[in-house]
């Protein structure tokens, strides 16, 4: 069997045996880039090589995954720990022994949840190691480059899991994006948003946008539509897609500070 391949500038794992595109589809898109040096891809194999995950604690409940050195996207997969079983929060490319084992330590996982495409990665990989199920939002099956047995597609503004835990359509980034509610660490709890919203370095703002890299802003219909699907959202801590994307007590307060400026700027 030929060995799958990943594309090194999002990650993205493409299904073998089968010919791989000249452009990864989800980089030569505005949301993401190609880089100067074009179009290039890895193993599983050689990252297993040149990359560790450092695992980190980011409160009670969550743990960071993240390769070292950054590879790709650089983002980081969370860990949910709950009652009724581990979820764990977007994806990351590498999958070591080292953590399966610590993954493994804490309850395994029973359910993958995605943010949007640009964490799909090696997503297949992921759930056949664990032997569960992949939520994916109906609206993004068009970016599923490599369609899996696990993947169960979702539609609606809500999916409920267990424990109070629910994921939340709201648009914007991707038509598909999502972010994660748990109800169990604070009054209002805690939002997972991989880059469905993204925390300035000031910690002041969140921004929603069609692309981050490229610095291109939703549409006002879109915005609008991501506002309406939003609007019930209470939280009081924030965890992003990337390191030191970190809220705590004061996030509910800085997301809608920064909604007001987008209706604002929008004219809504």
């Amino acid at each position: 069997m030929t060995e799958s391949m990943i594309c090194t500038t999002c990650g993205t794992q493409y299904p073998p045996n089968q010919p791989l595109p000249e452009l990864c589809p989800i980089c030569n898109d505005d949301r993401q880039y190609l880089p100067e040096t074009g179009q290039n891809w890895t193993r599983l194999a050689e990252l297993n090589k040149t990359h560790q995950v450092r695992i980190s604690q980011l409160s009670a409940q969550i743990w960071s995954l993240k390769m070292q050195p950054d590879f790709a996207i650089a983002n980081r997969a969370l860990l949910v720990q709950s009652p009724g079983g581990n979820i764990l929060w977007d994806c990351m490319p590498l999958l070591d022994e080292q953590t399966e084992d610590f993954i493994r330590s804490v309850g395994g996982l029973k359910a993958i949840a995605f943010s949007h495409p640009h964490y799909y990665t090696t997503m297949n990989e992921w759930a056949a190691r664990f032997a569960c199920p992949v939520y994916i939002h109906e609206n993004d099956r068009p970016w599923i480059l490599y369609p899996g047995e696990a993947i169960r597609l979702w539609n609606g503004a809500r999916h409920e899991l267990w424990d109070g835990i629910q994921i939340i359509h709201t648009g914007g980034h991707f038509p598909g994006s999502c972010v994660l509610h748990l109800p169990s660490e604070t009054d209002r709890g805690t939002l997972l948003c991989g880059d469905s919203l993204l925390l300035s370095r000031s910690k002041r703002h969140l921004a929603v946008m069609f692309s981050y890299p490229n610095q291109i802003l939703l549409p006002r219909d879109e915005f609008a539509a991501f506002d309406g699907r939003t609007a019930g959202l209470a939280f009081d801590n924030l965890h992003g897609a990337f390191d030191h994307q970190d809220l705590t007590g004061n996030a509910m307060t800085v997301f809608t500070t920064s909604m007001q400026r987008y209706r604002d700027s929008y004219g809504l």
